[in-house]
């Protein structure tokens, strides 16, 4: 009788559930948001997406085979997923070639100088997004109107640009914001969308829900005690929390990367705290920011705190009281 006993090093898996069947999940709840974006902003939508999942995967393959002349890890579905993140992150009216760079910097910089999936400790994607609206600030925040709706307050502006520069919150219904019927990047413009693809996450225990519900909770707490201090009353003392929690990159950024494995924290506890540090960040820089949209920085700087939040918010070792 064959001896069944195999002697390894940790990590031990016990389930059947792989890097790439956890990737696919991810993409496939990101499909109802790209469906919506190209609803609104036409076939341009579809072509950002596959150009940067495209040069993703093509950047990868060609820094393992010729530069790190490792093994293949295309078949993971990570580069896709982080290609379809990057194109969530840029308008539909992007020219191509900045879609590739910003391609580049997410695979070849934010990822593979690291050793790639597992080793990077900031999100690629959003690192990405953030080199290209330093580096192109006026491409990055240039968005196409979308097919429908009454956008006159706004001037073409995304609702969070237009709240920045003095519009009142209730100028966009909360109905446009859940349905994606106004400006912006092509996964701001689909929270019900997004949601959706949470449900799905949840349903298939890619993630907790530990991380996104605190992100939101935390900004909109912050939200609504800025607007209560303000003397604000009535109905827009709700809107204002509520606005916050729909517009701009809450729910991409909380659901689809502030959950992401290699840059989140390994336990409960410290994901609370990291999520928490993503709200706060966020909403102090979209009130008092120079920038209309503070999620991308929010999640990078807290990236850069997950070993500390490690090595600070552990569970004890067994037999330790």
């Amino acid at each position: 009788m064959a001896n069944k006993l195999i002697v390894a090093p940790a990590p031990h898996v016990q389930t059947l559930r792989s890097t790439a069947s956890i990737m696919r999940d991810v993409v496939i709840a990101l499909m109802p948001a790209l469906v919506v974006s190209t609803v609104v902003f036409g076939w341009s939508a579809l072509c950002v997406t596959a150009l940067s999942v495209v040069s993703c995967v093509a950047f990868e393959f060609l820094i393992q085979k010729y530069v790190v002349r490792g093994p293949l890890t295309l078949c993971n579905w990570s580069a896709v997923v982080t290609g379809v993140l990057l194109a969530f992150n840029l308008p539909a009216s992007i020219p191509w070639w900045i879609v590739v760079i910003g391609a580049f910097v997410a695979i070849a910089i934010a990822k593979m100088t690291f050793g790639g999936l597992g080793k990077n400790p900031f999100n690629p994607a959003l690192v990405g997004r953030v080199f290209l609206l330093i580096a192109y600030p006026v491409q990055m925040t240039s968005f196409p109107m979308p097919a429908a709706g009454n956008f006159d307050a706004l001037s073409g502006a995304t609702p969070l640009a237009a709240v920045k520069h003095g519009a009142l919150p209730g100028v966009v219904e909360a109905q446009d914001l859940l349905l994606g019927n106004m400006p912006g990047s092509l996964g701001e413009v689909a929270a019900l969308a997004l949601l959706a693809g949470f449900v799905y996450l949840l349903w298939r225990k890619v993630i907790t829900w530990h991380v996104p519900v605190t992100v939101l909770g935390t900004m909109a707490v912050f939200a609504f005690v800025v607007a209560l201090c303000s003397g604000t009353t009535g109905a827009a003392l709700w809107q204002f929390p509520v606005f916050h929690l729909l517009a701009g990159g809450a729910m991409l950024g909380s659901i689809f990367m502030a959950t992401d494995y290699s840059t989140s924290p390994m336990t409960v506890r410290g994901g609370v705290i990291f999520a928490v540090g993503i709200g706060l960040i966020t909403m102090c820089i979209r009130l008092w920011g120079a920038y209309p949209e503070g999620m991308s920085f929010a999640i990078l700087i807290m990236n850069a705190c997950v070993p500390l939040i490690n090595k600070y918010v552990k569970p004890k070792r067994f037999g330790v009281k």
